[in-house]
């Protein structure tokens, strides 16, 4: 009956967790303990031992590889290579049913074997979409790390196949053609991004995020209730034919988070959990199979919210904005004519005995990058500053060639006299990008300036 609950477990094998690891295609959830991790070519290992017991386990996860042609041949292809061949198991394993994960198949099966003349079993997962496979083989001889299996195979998370539209697995599309050397982004977390024409779409394993782009009748004074509904109508509504559970809460706090989620169906009849957050940028939509799949991922449950909930509990969906980030190659920029960024401020001051007023001073700038043919440029800031009636002037200048470094670094061959090098990336818009451009020299300043393509 010990895998026969495994089987069972593996059914969220797919779901989010947060805190997650990254092997080829997988995403999980390692192992809490003293477990000792080691990589080889093809694998990567959890094992640990007890030195008083003498029980031990070890978890390994494979590397995917070439499926030959469906689940229950890949099944008996890891079963013979990874574990009976291994371990001399000659019995044929007790398996469990084939069940669907999110367009792949599971089946699992377990034996027994003698090591160092002592009972242990193999435990043996193969996943598989008939294109590729992937393996999870679990080897131990005490009843006590059971739980560990339990908990890694239940974190694991793989790429959404063109199957899982079937399951009710939001797949992830092919970005639009752009002009631009980079329309997506893998992350080192497992997030991929892509430019579509109304959002940037993020996805990884079961979960996709639409980073919306601005559109009028989304964001207007009003109470966040119906603010939340009218922006909800307008990006959300038209692409689903259904919609219950819907709750909408915005917690009285500082930088004040607008959330709403509920339960949707799609004009081909498929079913999704939806929740829509905005906290001081654009609205972001997050689409997931299920509740708990969302709520595993984020940690974000609106069912238990109240107006006094920590704004920290909205931190995870927050930080989705930052993946409408891409690399920027020289010839996004070489040709392309002015690029242009303008600032503006001002501050007023008071007298600290009376609260008089005690005048205001602004500033303002203008800066701009004309990019010629043959990677050439011309550079030029205009400054000014008043304040007391009185207004002061500045300028630089600059000119000469560029280069890509890599895909997130430009050097230039005269800034202000001087070569410079800036980190640099794109955010996309409707219809165009942005340019964010930060010295290199202070990379821990956060100071990018944002250019615009001019007209």
């Amino acid at each position: 009956m010990k895998y026969v609950q495994l089987g069972v477990l593996l059914l969220f094998a797919l779901g989010g967790m947060a805190q997650t690891e990254t092997y080829d295609i997988m995403n999980y959830m390692p192992p809490a303990g003293n477990w000792k991790k080691e990589n080889g070519n093809s694998y990567t290992t959890y094992t640990i031992a007890d030195s008083k017991t003498k029980k031990w386990c070890r978890i390994a996860l494979y590397k995917s590889t070439a499926s030959k042609g469906n689940i229950e041949q890949d099944f008996l292809a890891d079963w013979q290579e990874l574990a009976a061949n291994t371990y001399k198991i000659t019995a044929a394993p007790v398996t469990t049913a084939v069940q669907q994960l999110n367009g792949w198949k599971l089946k699992s099966g377990s034996g027994s074997f003698i090591f160092d003349n002592n009972n242990a079993t193999a435990y043996v997962s193969t996943y598989s979409n008939n294109i590729n496979r992937v393996s999870l083989v679990t080897i131990m001889n005490g009843d006590q790390y059971i739980s560990a299996m339990h908990s890694l195979a239940a974190s694991i998370q793989l790429p959404a196949t063109t199957a899982a539209r079937n399951n009710n697995v939001p797949a992830p599309s092919k970005p639009v053609a752009s002009g631009f050397a980079f329309s997506t982004t893998n992350f080192d977390d497992g997030w991929v991004n892509a430019i579509k024409p109304d959002w940037v779409e993020v996805t990884k394993g079961s979960i996709k995020v639409l980073l919306h782009y601005p559109k009028e009748g989304t964001i207007f004074p009003a109470d966040p209730d119906p603010l939340t509904r009218a922006a909800w109508d307008i990006l959300v509504a038209p692409r689903y034919t259904s919609l219950t559970n819907f709750k909408t809460v915005s917690p009285a706090t500082y930088n004040r988070p607008y959330f709403a989620a509920g339960n949707v169906t799609d004009k081909s009849g498929n079913h999704f959990y939806v929740a829509f957050f905005r906290r001081g940028g654009g609205w972001l939509e997050f689409i997931a199979p299920d509740k708990n799949s969302f709520v595993r991922q984020f940690g974000a449950d609106i069912d238990v919210m109240r107006w006094d909930t920590n704004s920290e509990v909205f931190d995870p969906l927050e930080k989705m904005s930052t993946y409408n980030k891409f690399a920027v190659a020289a010839s996004d920029l070489d040709g392309t004519g002015k690029w242009s960024d303008h600032f503006a401020s001002n501050t007023y001051y008071a007298n600290i005995y009376t609260g008089a007023s005690a005048g205001m001073s602004t500033y303002t700038s203008s800066q701009w990058f004309e990019f010629g043919a043959g990677k050439s440029y011309k550079w030029q800031l205009v400054a000014a500053n008043s304040y007391g009636g009185a207004t002061n002037f500045a300028q630089a200048k600059g000119a000469g060639t560029f280069k890509s470094l890599n895909n997130w670094q430009l050097h230039f061959t005269n800034i202000e006299g001087k070569p410079k090098t800036y980190d640099v990336y794109f955010t996309a818009t409707r219809g165009g990008r942005v340019l964010w451009m930060n010295d290199a020299q202070y990379p821990g300043s956060g100071i990018f300036t944002g250019y615009v393509r001019g007209k």
